[in-house]
This record gives structure tokens, sequence and C-alpha cells, in this order.
């Protein structure tokens, strides 16, 4: 056991006497030890449940001979940390959350792993950590929110709020009828509601094969997420004991596997900065040429909120994502022999999984597209690349000319949409809010909700080198590369360029010049973020934004 190094022999009779500190038997000692990295915290309603499903998980693990120790890992609530300084702190914690969890497993010398997230840069940073640390490790999610209550015939979730904000500030809405969508957008504790970054990502690590089945459907409220938790904590014990570590389950093949399962769900564009991040540090390139490859071979059979009217629950009642790759198994299109976390392949855990419910999944004959629901886009506004969600753009936004309306940051822009200086046919053009230059990338989900509360999101696109919110729809195209602090062609924008959109040829194209476009760039100096503290130590580390690959440090 890898735990000996701090347990056994006379030279570790001073560790021995700390583990007596902290109450442990002999007995406890002898088996090996197993880290339960809880992210509970009071402030992110998606992880208030997380104590309780960490319990369950150190239950699971002494039923099966191991010795669990909960340890901490932190998370952000974006919801909270939306449209203001906040949200500059939101991506900088996966890394934060990586680093700090590979610390504490080293020095601590655990067996293996049970990794307890529910958030947006949580996940994807303890699956980052999985695979750096490359011992064995389980996920087991805290799970999405029910839908909020109905209104007006529907159920509502955070998004539907945000956009009713806009409706309010357009004059559409009353304050009494804000009122009732504030009181019931969110039910429940859970990850939100909706097929936004924190769902997509719970999904794709059960689609990678890190997580058992319903890891990222099963909504928190119910008991079975509760044996859910005590089966993680079993099934880590097996795994220690037969050696299945994260490099035998996160290959190529397996992110292959969950990047096809994205482009079927139609999840957050936030997946195509993390797929690259935890590919990376598994040692798999996974690059944005490989999204389009796939996309074009993998159906959208799902339109969850905010492409749809349905919600995680429903997509869990349908069958969850097991019956998403069963369908995409009809096109040939996973490789089944990748293993899991079940100890069974790829194949073998889909088998039975039929899709329950064709109003939620749609089948590979009647998908809501035949191309997957991102896109990547490049030309020359995004040499490298830029992404959006195209299963939530609506059809006659899917090629779009238009004016730029040009903002250095998320506030103008929200004035001028609330103000009424954004037309239809605009395309509103956000810079200065990439990792470097914002720093931090927030999100973009404030000036989305305006438009489309404004109800401009059929007549309005909106361009940015920060990043969209999973819960975002409409033509909203982000994770532009270059980055305006770095010298990318979104710097030189300027109001009235027209900008040429073609998502179904994966085509962005200013139309301006190369020769104009090098007079712009003479003499460029970048705008410089006025921050202190750890987003002025993370904005100089900062060396690429290029959306496919992991954000590379000095």
């Amino acid at each position: 056991m890898k735990s000996n190094n701090v347990k056994k022999g006379v030279e570790r009779a001073p560790h021995r006497s700390l583990f007596n500190a902290l109450g442990m038997t002999e007995e406890e000692l002898n088996r090996p030890i197993i880290g339960v990295v809880n992210s509970y915290n009071e402030i992110v309603p998606g992880h208030m449940n997380l104590d309780k499903i960490a319990e369950a998980v150190k239950k699971g693990v002494y039923m099966a001979g191991g010795t669990p120790v909960e340890v901490p890992a932190i998370a952000v609530c974006d919801g909270i940390a939306m449209n203001h300084t906040g949200m500059r702190y939101s991506l900088v914690t996966r890394e934060l959350v990586c680093d700090s969890t590979e610390c504490l497993a080293r020095a601590h010398q655990f067996d293996g792993l049970v990794m307890i997230p529910n958030c947006d840069k949580n996940v994807p940073g303890l699956l980052m950590a999985a695979a750096r640390l490359d011992i064995p490790t389980i996920f087991v999610s805290g799970g999405p929110m029910l839908a909020g209550r109905k209104l007006d015939g529907k159920k509502t979730c955070l998004s539907t709020l945000f956009e009713a904000v806009g409706e309010y500030n357009a004059g559409k809405m009353s304050m009494d009828k804000l009122k009732e969508f504030e009181e019931k957008a969110c039910p429940t504790c859970g990850s939100c509601s909706g097929m936004y970054t924190a769902n997509s990502m719970n999904c794709l690590t059960e689609a990678l094969g890190m997580g058992l089945k319903g890891n990222g459907t099963i909504p928190a409220v119910y008991s079975e997420r509760i044996r859910l938790a005590k089966h993680a904590g079993m099934k880590i014990m097996e795994l220690v004991e037969k050696d299945i570590k994260p490099s035998d389950i996160m290959t190529e093949s397996a992110f292959r596997n969950a990047m096809a399962v994205d482009m079927a769900l139609g999840c957050s564009t936030n997946s195509m900065l993390h797929l690259p991040a935890i590919a990376y540090e598994a040692g798999v390139e996974l690059n944005l040429e490989i999204a389009n490859e796939i996309s074009r071979k993998t159906p959208n059979l799902c339109h969850l909120a905010p492409a749809g009217d349905t919600f995680m629950e429903d997509l869990n009642e349908a069958g969850g994502v097991y019956a998403v790759m069963n369908e995409l198994d009809k096109l040939g299109i996973l490789d089944k022999e990748c293993m899991t976390v079940t100890g069974f392949n790829v194949g073998e855990n889909i088998k039975e999984c039929e899709n329950l419910d064709t109003s939620v999944i749609r089948p590979v004959e009647n998908p809501y597209s035949k191309t997957g629901g991102i896109a990547v886009l490049k030309g020359n506004l995004a040499p490298d690349s830029c992404v959006v969600k195209k299963s939530a753009v609506a059809p006659e936004m899917m090629k779009h000319k238009g004016p730029a309306r040009v903002f250095d940051g998320e506030e103008e822009a929200i004035k001028a949409i609330r103000t009424g200086k954004i037309k239809a046919g605009d395309v509103v053009v956000i810079r200065y809010e990439g990792p470097k230059g914002g720093p931090g990338m927030r999100e973009m989900l404030s000036p989305t909700s305006e438009i489309a509360g404004m109800g401009l999101d059929k007549d309005v696109a909106l361009i940015t080198d920060g990043r969209f919110s999973g819960a975002t729809r409409g033509a909203s195209i982000g994770h532009v590369s270059p980055e305006a602090a770095l010298g990318g062609t979104i710097a030189f924008v300027k109001d009235g360029d027209m900008i040429d959109i073609d998502i179904e040829n994966n085509s962005i194209e200013l139309l301006v010049s190369e020769e104009e476009l090098e007079e712009r760039r003479k003499g460029f100096v970048p705008k410089v973020p006025n921050v202190s503290g750890y987003l002025k130590k993370y904005a100089s580390m900062v060396t690429s934004a290029n959306t496919g690959a992991v954000l590379k440090v000095k």
C-alpha cells in the first residue's frame, strides 16, 4: 500500500503517533487509507448537501474494508459570482483545486481517492488532479437541483431568471412577476437544473468512465444519490485492490467518447475549455480540430435548458447518460472497449440502458441536428478558435452578418443594451475579458440574458474573448483566441466594422482587409488590468489563451 510510506517501520513511529492523535486504531491503520475529497461549503447551493454525500461515501469505504479520511476542496458558485468582480475568480479556482488536491494526496500518501465535486470549475479541477496523481480514483457528484416550479405553464431555472431580469429592465415584466421567478427558480440544493457547465462536466465524468451510472443526472435531493455515494465508497476499494488507475480509464478513446456525448447532449461551451485541460494532465492531446471532427459525425439528441424545456431530472428519468451513449452506439461512434470505474467496459455498462423517453433523448434517426451541439469556429477574427453552443442558437442566427458594436468590458456592454443602443442586426463585441486581459476570463451570462430579455436573441450576435455560461442561449460566441490582451484580432475591431458569422460552416470573419488590420496593429499596447492579489499573479502567469489547450504558465 502507498500509505505504508507513512504507517510502517520504526522510522514511522512519529507518524503513527500523529495518527493516534487523530483517534485512529491499529486496525484502521492496517487498511488502505482513502482520501475523501469533499467540496462541501455553505455558500454554494450545489455543495450544501455534500456533507451527506461524504458521510455516505465513508460508510461505503468502511463497509468494503478501507479507512476513509475526509479532506477539503474549494468551490465557487458561478451564479453568485456572476456580473461583478467575483467572476474573475471563478476559472482560476480550477487550477487551485487541482494543485491543492495534489498536495493533500501526495503529502499524506493516500491509497485511493473519492472525489466529491459538483460545480463548474470544481469538477474539472478534481478531474485534472485525478489524472495528475494517477492513483485509483472514483467520482460521485452532489447531483443537480430540481427544476423550478411552473410559471406561465413552464418549469423555471436559473437561466430563465437571468433573462427575466432582462425583461424587467426592458419594461416587459413587473417587479411582482420577477419576484415570483426569484422565489421559484431554484427550489432545492444541487447544481443548477439545466445543461449548464456543472451538469455538463458531471455527465462527462460519467462518459469518461470516472463516475458510476447516474453520477451526472440523479437529482441531489433523491435518496438514490446517497445510495450512489455508498456504492462509490465500496467501489474505490475494488479499484485499489485491482490497481485500476485514471490512466487506465482516461485514455484518448475515452476522451473521444466523452466529446461525442458532449455533442449529443449539447453541453456547455466551457467543456471545450475543460476537456482539453483534463486531457493535458492525462497526457492526451485533445484539440478543437478533434472537436469539429467528432461533431461532424455525432447527432445532437438533447435540448435541455437553456436550449429547450427539459431539465436534468427529465434526462435522468429518460435513462441518463448511459441511454444517450446507447443511442450513439447505434451509429458505431463509441469505443466500447474503454475501461471504467465500474470494473466493466463501456459496452458492458450501456448494453441494457434503453432510451425511455424519446421526447427528452431523441433517437439517432430523428436528431435535433445531424451534427453536434457545439461548434468551433475559425477565421481572421479568431485565428486559433472560438466556440458556440450551436444547439442553443435559433435557426435564423446560424448565419449572421452585421455591424460591430465594440465594448472593452462587460459593464459597458450591459449599459448599452439596457439603454437601447443595441439594435437588431448588430454584433456586440466584448473584449479584454480573456484569461490575461480580464483577468480571469469572466462568463458573459448577463449580457446575453439582457439581449434575450430585450427580445433580440434572434437578431443580435455576441462575441467575446471571455467565456459564456452553459446557461447562455443565442448566437453567443466565446473563447475567442488569441484574446485582445495578447494582440488578437478582436483588439482591433472598430464600431461599424462588418462581421460575418457562419456557424454551419465553422467560420467567423471580420470584413476588413489585411492591410487595414496591419495598420491598426501598429504601436499596439494592450490594456493592463488594474488588479491586485491572486488575480495579479494569475494574469502575469497566463501565456496562452488558446481555447484548445490548458492555460500554460511560465
